[in-house]
């Protein structure tokens, strides 16, 4: 086990964190002038607890460093449209209020830990009017069902992408990575096309996030993008 801060990580959780580092750089880069972030890329040392130490503290000061550099959206406010958990497996089941701990929703489980369930990882978070659109075009994905703990109303949804900051009702947290979609939610879509919210596709997908800040959310409770 590693500890870095409030963040644990199982062995199979740093390899994966150190594994993903150049995906999660291009995450933090596409579409901005990247420049300050040049001085932060890390170098490795095949230490794994060496390595994980250096790309945590790289993804972590991503965002200052881009929020700085005047890359990051102005002030947004939307509203918890719904949160969702389970204890392993899809859908989640729909909840008023959730209780968040560092490692995400209390009650939430991962039926799959090889791909899902890093600190990075703690919170899958989608919009509402991303999911409203999909409907429209004939998909019968719905909230929860593609596995997001938290949809959003109201907000930007193409600025909602790494190196972000919301504050979710009584939650503080950081976009890091999209959430790649898999073949485990293609019964929402037609024809099984999963990939349809694929982040290349557009703004469409869901998005992980770091806890900053544990805390409550209600549905209802305010949203804010870079509070």
């Amino acid at each position: 086990m590693f500890s870095i801060g409030p963040h644990t990580f199982t062995t199979t959780d740093a390899e994966r964190t150190v594994s993903n580092l150049d995906k999660v750089w291009q995450f933090y880069r596409d579409g901005r002038d990247a420049s300050a972030l040049a001085p932060l890329y890390p170098t490795l040392t095949g230490d794994l607890g060496d390595d994980l130490v250096r790309v945590w503290e790289a993804w972590t000061a991503a965002g200052t460093a881009l929020r700085a550099a005047g890359q990051l959206p102005k002030r947004a406010e939307g509203t918890v449209a719904g949160l969702h958990r389970s204890g392993g497996g899809l859908p989640k089941a729909a909840i008023d209020r959730a209780t968040v701990e560092w490692r995400g929703v209390v009650g939430d489980a991962q039926a799959n830990r090889a791909n899902h369930g890093r600190p990075w990882q703690a919170l899958c978070i989608w919009s509402a009017e991303v999911i409203a659109e999909l409907h429209a075009q004939g998909h019968s994905v719905a909230p929860g069902r593609a596995g997001e703990n938290i949809t959003l109303s109201g907000l930007p949804w193409e600025q909602v992408r790494a190196g972000v900051r919301l504050q979710i009702g009584g939650v503080l947290c950081e976009i890091g990575a999209y959430a790649l979609p898999c073949f485990k939610i293609k019964e929402w879509f037609v024809d099984g096309e999963f990939e349809t919210v694929h982040h290349e596709r557009g703004p469409v997908s869901r998005v992980y996030a770091t806890v900053l800040q544990p805390g409550e959310i209600a549905v209802g409770d305010i949203a804010i993008l870079e509070p």
